[in-house]
This record gives C-alpha cells, sequence and structure tokens, in this order.
C-alpha cells in the first residue's frame, strides 16, 4: 500500500506542477516566438500525458490478484510505461518538425525577462519533482517512477538549453533557438526509446539480473538436501519475480522429507526483495538407488 501511494503522490505532483509550467511557457514561448520555449512547453504536454498514465498505471497494477489473475496486475505498471514512450517520440517528432522548420525560416525572437522567469521556474519545479520521483523509483523498483524522473531529469536538460538560446537571442543570434529546439526534440526521442526498450523487456519477461541471479543460486546450492540444480527461472510479476527452481534431492526421501527440503529452498530465495514467490519442483537424483514404486 504504501508503494501505491507513493507512486500516487508522484502522478498527483507531477501534473500539477506539469500543468502548470504546460501553460505558462506555451504563453510566454508563442507571445515571444521562440521556438526552444514551445518546444519545451509541448514537452510539458507529453509530460501531463505521462502523470495521467502514471495515475491509472499505478491503480491498475496495484489491484490485488483475483481468479482471472492470480499473480495480480502488476504488468499493468509497463503497459502504461510503454504507452508513457511513445508519447514521447510523438512530442520528439512534432519538435523536430517545427525546429527545422525554424532553422530554414529565422524568425527574431522577441526577448522578454519573462522568458528566463519562466525558464528558472522551471527548473526549480523540475528539480524537486526529479528527487521524489527518483527516490521512489529506486526505493520500490518502479519502473513507472523510474520513467517519471528519467522524464523530469531530461526537462533540466532541455529547460538549460532553452535557457542558453534566450541567452543567445538577446546578442540576436536567433538561429540557435531552431538549433536548441531540434537538440530537444533528438533527447526526447532518445528519453523515449530508452523507456520502450525498458519496458519491452519486463513484458517480454526478461529475467533478472545476472548477479542476483547467481547469488540466488548459490543459496539454494549451499541448502541441506540440495544435490544440484536442474534450473532456476525467473519471470517478472509487476516489480518483483516469480522463481521457477527445479532441484535434483534423493529420490529415496519420504514425501515429508522432501517437502522439508522445498520449504528450505523457498526460505532462502524469499530472501531477496527482488523475488515474489518461489515455485519449486523437486526431481530425484541420478546419483543414488532408485527403487521402482510402480510395482
Amino acid at each position: 500500500m504504501e508503494r501505491t501511494a507513493a507512486i500516487k503522490r508522484i502522478s498527483i505532483f507531477g501534473f500539477l506542477g506539469n500543468v502548470f509550467l504546460l501553460v505558462i511557457k506555451l504563453l510566454i514561448g508563442i507571445s515571444t516566438g521562440s521556438q526552444a520555449m514551445i518546444a519545451d512547453g509541448l514537452n510539458s504536454s507529453g509530460d501531463v500525458f505521462s502523470s495521467v498514465m502514471t495515475y491509472i498505471g499505478n491503480a491498475i497494477s496495484s489491484k490485488p490478484d483475483d481468479l482471472d489473475h492470480p499473480y495480480g496486475h502488476g504488468k499493468a505498471e509497463y503497459i502504461f510505461s510503454f504507452i508513457i514512450s511513445f508519447s514521447f517520440l510523438f512530442v520528439a517528432y512534432i519538435v523536430l518538425k517545427n525546429g527545422i522548420t525554424s532553422l530554414i525560416e529565422i524568425q527574431p525572437i522577441k526577448y522578454s525577462i519573462w522568458l528566463i522567469v519562466v525558464a528558472i521556474i522551471t527548473l526549480a519545479v523540475k528539480v524537486c519533482l526529479f528527487i521524489y520521483a527518483h527516490s521512489v523509483g529506486k526505493k520500490y523498483n518502479s519502473l513507472l517512477a523510474l520513467a517519471n524522473a528519467e522524464d523530469h531529469r531530461n526537462d533540466l536538460f532541455i529547460t538549460s538549453l532553452t535557457l542558453i538560446s534566450i541567452i543567445c537571442s538577446y546578442f540576436g543570434l536567433f538561429y540557435i533557438d531552431a538549433l536548441v529546439g531540434i537538440l530537444i526534440s533528438l533527447w526526447i526521442g532518445f528519453t523515449g526509446f530508452k523507456v520502450l526498450i525498458a519496458s519491452y523487456h519486463v513484458l517480454m519477461d526478461k529475467t533478472i539480473e545476472e548477479d542476483v541471479m547467481q547469488a540466488i543460486k548459490d543459496k539454494i546450492s549451499q541448502t541441506s538436501g540440495v544435490d544440484h540444480i536442474d534450473a532456476v527461472v525467473a519471470r517478472p510479476i509487476g516489480a518483483k519475480f516469480l522463481m521457477l527452481v527445479k532441484i535434483s534431492v534423493d529420490g529415496n526421501l519420504t514425501i515429508y522429507a522432501g517437502h522439508d527440503i522445498s520449504d528450505a529452498v523457498k526460505s532462502v530465495v524469499m530472501e531477496f526483495d527482488e523475488v515474489s514467490d518461489v515455485i519449486i519442483h523437486l526431481n530425484p537424483a541420478q546419483t543414488h538407488p532408485q527403487r521402482n514404486y510402480l510395482k
């Protein structure tokens, strides 16, 4: 519940902050003709969409498991991260198109101190949003929260470039404004691609990190009664993983003894924060004499 509430706050704070920034950026950008500020404003429209998607994705992914979804709804978080990545790519296309047009047909910018004021306000708001979203994403291993943090960090970079273009426009270097708009579009596109790839890997059941997998295998091997490991598979279920473990034990053990070994293995695997549940299958070890119980 704490994880759900924290991600919900990210979406609400992000929505309110981004709507405010969207309005003032577009008002000042359009009135002065600054392509960099307009591009920054369009980027904020993508941020508003991301905040809404984060809220909806978090609401769905936090639902408890049911008969139709025995492993819960955790993957909704990655589906909505996938959607957010496409919003990044769309905004990148619009900004790139406008930037190239402005570079070909350079128009003077009406310099205004409000351009600098808006840029500074944006930097202050985005620093706060980034710190909060990043800390929550790391604490709860939430791709949705980390995607938002990545977006806020991109905004810091984008607004810094916007500020540079504003200063250049004061000295009559108007083409810098169009170039900055193009750079912003490329950065937004790069971010969208990264989020898309990360979401794709989880939706395609990419396994757990290699060092964590090795640590899990080491723990299983050290468990009393385990002859050897046959297979260990990790499947992402929301923010954590379902572990499928196949081990070999003495084939002459009683069912009770085998069950005790299974419980011991599950206990050591569940010690890892990345694991949500463990399914264990026992095989008879070939190194021990076998009995035919079907006679």
